[in-house]
């Protein structure tokens, strides 16, 4: 298994009585994108498998390590996404990829995760969506087969790249509807692609069966977020910490229960955030938003769900049910038929409560 501990923030110092616990904890993820996921040791695999030269490889690795892997803003980031992704050259390097990153999810006790594909940057690129999917689809049931994870994928648009690319993704989700594929998303430049132009997209979406989801209030403001809402109708906000800037906004996302998926990590990491900190995250569980934790790009970030898990713990001073809740959240708000969230409720519950008992019989 992966070493996930972070470089830049001691876990084991004040604030840490709920790191065994967390770490115990099954866990479920729903923001995590396949591209975002490769970590330097994987882009070097990658580099090697495909014969490329890696000095610049090397370099750009050395960079983000001595930046810690922040990138300043968020073009900086896209640029970052860019140069990981063009390692991925074959559908095969796309199978990897997802077989490294389901190895780490099994390291973290992650029983449940709805990966994106960004859809519309493999279609861009020109490369076969087709078998870049079998060959993630391969490495789903060999996770499944191995370590028991259960695995959905959402379909990712690129918001800048406007309405007929975003559609041509859907086709695409429609088509692997029935073989994994649950949700369909946008993500990218909220302000060159607002949420109007989407709605037949998601409307179409909606009638073929496809959940959704959107990016939004991640670098534009609460306005995006309510636009995503009401205009697109979609079921969860990645990120969307632009919500608290506005009451209205969040008392509508209370009201209707559209959770936010919360990436802590990668705004600051991206510059939306100066520190960990600084995210709203008590603001809006003050303000009765549902919340989940998740990586986002756990590899560009150096970040991972339980890392997410342990520093929020840690930054926001969660009580032990606070951090069952979200848990219990993420569950809730996945994807997943009401039996199978039944099923992985029930595990989390009877794993808090053998929590609170060790904890017990240490203090006996």
């Amino acid at each position: 298994m992966m070493d996930l501990e972070p470089i830049d923030f001691e876990l084991d110092g004040p604030g840490s009585q709920l790191n065994p616990f967390i770490r115990h904890l099954p866990k479920v993820e729903l923001h995590v994108h396949l591209e975002g996921s490769l970590r330097p040791s994987t882009l070097r695999q990658l580099a090697a498998r495909n014969k490329r030269e890696t000095s610049e490889l090397e370099m750009w690795i050395k960079a983000r390590e001595k930046s810690k892997f922040r990138y300043g803003d968020f073009q900086g980031f896209i640029e970052a996404f860019k140069f990981t992704v063009m390692l991925l050259e074959e559908p095969k390097d796309y199978g990897f990829a997802a077989a490294r990153l389901f190895e780490e999810l099994a390291s973290q006790q992650v029983r449940y995760v709805e990966v994106t594909l960004s859809a519309g940057v493999v279609l861009w690129r020109k490369q076969p969506l087709e078998l870049v999917f079998e060959a993630v689809e391969q490495a789903t049931q060999e996770a499944g087969k191995r370590w028991g994870i259960r695995t959905q994928w959402i379909f990712d648009a690129v918001r800048q790249f406007g309405v007929d690319p975003a559609r041509e993704v859907l086709g695409w989700a429609r088509r692997f509807r029935n073989r994994g594929v649950v949700a369909f998303g946008i993500g990218g430049d909220e302000r060159q692609g607002p949420a109007e132009l989407f709605v037949d997209v998601y409307r179409e979406a909606r009638e073929c069966g496809l959940r959704r989801t959107a990016h939004a209030g991640e670098t534009d403001g609460p306005e995006s977020v309510l636009r995503a809402v009401n205009l697109l109708g979609a079921e969860r906000i990645g990120h969307g910490l632009a919500a608290a800037a506005d009451e209205k906004v969040m008392a509508l996302l209370a009201q209707r229960q559209v959770p936010l998926e919360v990436c802590v990590t990668s705004n600051v990491s991206t510059g939306v955030l100066e520190r960990f900190g600084s995210h709203p995250l008590r603001q809006l569980l003050r303000a009765g938003v549902p919340l989940t934790l998740n990586s986002d790009d756990p590899g560009l970030f150096d970040t991972s769900l339980q890392r997410e898990m342990l520093l929020a713990a840690a930054h926001f001073s969660l009580r032990k049910d606070e951090v069952v809740q979200l848990c219990r959240n993420a569950i809730q708000f996945s994807f997943l038929p009401t039996g199978e969230k039944n099923v992985l409720t029930t595990e989390l519950e009877t794993a808090a409560g053998e929590g609170d008992k060790e904890k017990s019989k240490v203090n006996a």
